[in-house]
């Protein structure tokens, strides 16, 4: 009995340990996580900022908590900014939707980005199953003679499903970059891995019956061009063209 009570009483001290950074952490993201308006050191108009509150109570757990803004209504296009007006955010209170007409700027895809990572994707799978890597393997796995591949080769239609899969695949990761606010190389390698996770649980069922070699071959090379796709649109999207704004 009076074990027990000693196991009740540490997990009862351990559970109020962890409940006060808990709470503290709760507090911190409920105050800052709501939108402000501020003045853009940059056009001294009026723009709505979110402060990443997320961050910053993690932050606040260990030690001082490290602000920074995940949003504002003149990203992504600007999203590179030098963040001045982070401390008029944190000194102003938030605003209620329809309180304040802050214009918002249209989430835009670059398509430049996009066709250069569908050809890197193309280029990657023309290798992969090349002789020099997988094609011995890949025609075990399917039952194909060298004659029926080379034949293959000369087909068009497999080739412009495999230009269309890559293009899809790098405008559905494209189109999930336009709605976090940060962005980056590593934002885009995992928009393209969730984009991949799915498409790999919806193609589940029909997979499990092709030959352990083919899902492993195609498997393989699927991954390594997600992870292309997604840096090179992550890393090079608002990159490689001028904005409107700068474009006039």
């Amino acid at each position: 009995m009076l074990l027990l009570f000693a196991s009740l009483l540490f997990v009862f001290g351990v559970a109020l340990i962890l409940l006060m950074p808990a709470l503290w952490a709760r507090e911190i993201h409920h105050r800052y996580s709501a939108p402000r308006a501020v003045t853009c050191p940059e056009t001294q108009q009026q723009v709505g900022v979110t402060i990443d509150a997320r961050h910053a109570a993690t932050t606040g757990l260990r030690d001082t908590a490290e602000f920074r803004l995940s949003d504002c209504t003149r990203w992504p296009e600007r999203a590179e900014c030098g963040q001045e007006c982070l401390q008029e955010a944190l000194h102003n209170e938030p605003y209620t939707l329809g309180e304040i007409q802050i214009p918002r700027t249209r989430r835009q895809i670059y398509h430049l980005p996009v066709l250069l990572a569908a050809f890197v994707a193309c280029y990657v799978g023309l290798w992969w199953h090349s002789e020099y890597l997988f094609r011995g393997r890949w025609t075990t796995a399917l039952g194909l003679s060298p004659a029926e591949v080379k034949e293959m080769v000369h087909w068009l239609s497999p080739h412009l499903l495999s230009i269309a899969a890559c293009l899809l695949f790098a405008y559905g990761v494209a189109w999930l970059q336009t709605w976090p606010s940060r962005k980056g190389v590593w934002q885009g390698i995992l928009s393209a891995i969730f984009l991949w996770l799915v498409l790999f649980v919806v193609t589940l069922p029909s997979s499990l019956s092709l030959p352990r070699d083919l899902l492993l071959i195609e498997g393989g090379y699927t991954l390594i061009a997600t992870i292309l796709v997604g840096a090179i649109v992550g890393g090079l999207s608002g990159r490689l063209v001028l904005h409107a704004q700068e474009a006039k």
